[in-house]
């Protein structure tokens, strides 16, 4: 009792020291700053509503820092944001003209929304409009209208901001100096939030967008309510509604990208226009694209914009720093942990001091030497270390293949048997689920979760390596190459990169990420932690814009990449793969038929066993990006 007392004396005095600060930030920030509104004109004659705090000092020349979003600049009037809990302050401290945009028809601004507008590379007249328009006319009215610029813009924002961002960079304003994409959303269809490699996410899209997509009619300041999904057990309630045309039932017509998301089931003209990649051509501003490891919305978009960046636009002066991050904890206070994964430092605290800050400093500002970023620098777990490398992925790299063996065994060599496999029967009554917790919304923890619950599972193959007599860091994107076989016409096949950890172990005081943030000693012993995880609509094997069945009983290969990996898998640990065909309720289930998946009915799912080939003709393998050093 004498100790749960201190605790909470403990943590009180903390509050009330945290609320003082807050407290006088937010009366500093009042001092300094006034608030403007304005509906700035877009070359059609739409209106877009955008927030300015603005310095009060004149004698000096100020930056503009520009967000623009579809979830509100609110608050609006003469309500303030608050500042204070995020690291915006620092950018207030600097002096920056902080802005907030209402994207074209969101909230307060006139016009209608598309979502991942298209963009338009060659605008022939006025109506020839996309974000990246729109960001050049803001632009150009804020440099020539709001007091004491100093005609000097950076544009950053994270996820569905992340992709205005990007779209930013395209406008081509020369005002615009310096802009930070961060877990931008880049492809809806290939692995952000939607879909991933064609499978449709569909926890992410039913929480997200029923009331996201609500239509709004006329501006306004007001959230549209969302649908009641509520439910103690998600992969109870996902089981009975049962497909996905019953669950689009329970809100109607009304949300028109669900709609048309329904209406494009493969990668098609629609989604390829939605694909923020092919804007990246001849990009001037300096480029900062931020995402994190463990980011389960927007891992996707992170990795492969930097990508299109560097091999689509080769001269602009572009890095990449990816954290061990969920979705926008760089931007957070804490960045120790995720999970039961911890990281020995405050992650999230370095790099907005060390990179972010600098890089719009330098570029808006002026201020200090020009940052020495990397072209990547990238934060290993495992190891608990950040890196730096010239290119990514990196160059001093070694491909190697990691075999699956007969038994549950992985091996450097190529199996030498024939005729191995292994099968298991995949049932869409009884999908294999995401976590083995019971909750309704899906975690971000989950990209880390133990993953033992899954080992024990007959639907789930797994295999590992002895335990390691030296440590392995993977670098790069994993290649997953099965050689299957089917007594249906389509699966799913997902595939883990897992990391088991030693019988004995727990992070004793003298770890590198030991903490407050969990218990001494927390036991850790045996652990089999996710690296990461992807799915692969196996009907999509040979293309995403024309699919295929497969032939019952044919041996065929299913090839696709795991989004990048930055992991050190200890001395004493072992490499582990599953191999499994449901993911639920994070991934739809595949009636095992080839079908149109989201008009079937349920009486269309069917039982289907697989068989994982492992020998020496149709030997499946991982391909791994080990760094030599």
């Amino acid at each position: 009792m004498r100790k749960l007392l201190f605790l909470l004396v403990f943590l009180l005095s903390v509050a009330a020291v945290y609320s003082q600060g807050n407290s006088q930030d937010s009366a500093w920030i009042r001092d300094n700053y006034y608030k403007m509104e304005q509906a700035i004109p877009m070359r059609d004659g739409v209106k877009l509503f955008t927030s300015f705090y603005i310095p009060k000092d004149t004698t000096e020349a100020h930056p503009i820092l520009l967000t623009r979003t579809p979830y509100s600049c609110a608050p609006y009037g003469d309500k303030w944001r608050s500042f204070t809990e995020r690291y915006i302050r620092y950018y207030l401290r600097e002096g920056y003209i902080v802005v907030t945009q209402d994207v074209r028809g969101r909230f307060m601004s006139e016009g209608q929304f598309v979502d991942v507008r298209p963009f338009i590379k060659d605008k022939k007249s006025a109506t020839d409009v996309d974000e990246a328009s729109d960001t050049y006319d803001a632009i150009d009215w804020m440099v020539k209208n709001v007091p004491h610029n100093n005609g000097k813009v950076g544009v950053f924002g994270i996820s569905y901001p992340g992709f205005y961002s990007t779209m930013a960079a395209a406008s081509g304003h020369p005002a615009l100096k310096a802009v930070s994409p961060q877990a931008p959303v880049t492809d809806w269809f290939m692995g952000d939030d939607f879909h991933h490699n064609g499978a449709f996410f569909q926890m992410d899209g039913w929480a997200f967008y029923p009331a996201f997509g609500k239509p709004r009619p006329v501006p306004t300041t007001e959230w549209p309510a969302g649908y009641d999904f509520h439910s103690e057990d998600n992969y109870t309630w996902y089981l009975r509604e049962g497909s996905l045309q019953n669950i689009m039932k329970l809100i109607g017509d009304s949300i028109a990208f669900m709609k048309e998301l329904y209406q494009h089931p493969n990668l098609d003209a629609w989604w390829k226009a939605r694909n923020a990649r092919i804007s990246m051509y001849d990009v001037k501003p300096a480029m900062l694209v931020v995402g994190g490891t463990f980011d389960a919305e927007d891992c996707f978009g992170a990795w492969n914009l930097y990508k299109a960046i560097r091999n689509q636009s080769p001269g602009t002066d572009a890095h990449l720093v990816m954290g061990p991050w969920y979705h926008g904890q760089w931007a957070s206070n804490d960045g120790t942990h995720m999970g039961n994964v911890r990281f020995g430092s405050n992650t999230s605290f370095w790099y907005q001091n060390s990179i972010e800050l600098p890089f719009f400093n330098y570029y808006l500002k002026g201020k200090g030497p020009k940052p020495s970023l990397a072209a990547a620098t990238i934060f290993f777990t495992g190891e608990n270390k950040w890196r730096t490398f010239s290119q990514w992925p990196a160059a001093d790299k070694e491909d190697r293949m990691l075999y699956l063996e007969a038994g549950g065994g992985l091996s450097w060599e190529k199996p030498a048997v024939k005729n191995s496999s292994s099968e298991y029967v995949s049932d869409p009554a009884h999908p294999v689920p995401y976590t083995e917790d019971v909750h309704f919304n899906r975690t971000r923890e989950y990209m880390t979760d133990d993953q033992r619950f899954a080992s024990r599972r007959p639907d789930v193959l797994t295999y590992q390596t002895p335990v390691l007599d030296a440590d392995v860091t993977l670098g790069g994107p994993v290649i997953a190459d099965l050689k299957v076989s089917l007594s249906g016409t389509d699966a799913d096949f997902v595939v883990k990169l897992i990391d088991v950890f030693p019988d004995e172990f727990s992070y004793g005081d003298d770890h590198p990420a030991a903490g407050r943030d969990l218990p001494k000693n927390y036991p850790m012993g045996g652990y089999q932690m996710l690296v990461h995880g992807e799915v692969m609509r196996g009907r999509f094997r040979e293309s995403f814009e024309n699919p295929t069945a497969f032939k019952p009983g044919k041996i065929e290969t299913v090839k696709f990449a795991i989004p990048d990996v930055a992991h050190t898998f200890k001395k004493g640990h072992r490499i582990m793969v599953q191999v499994q065909s449901s993911w639920f309720p994070l991934v739809d289930r595949n009636p095992q038929q080839f079908i149109d998946i989201y008009t079937c009915g349920e009486e269309d799912f069917r039982k289907e066993t697989i068989h994982v080939y492992h020998d020496n003709d149709h030997a499946s393998s991982l391909l791994l990006p080990v760094l030599k050093n």
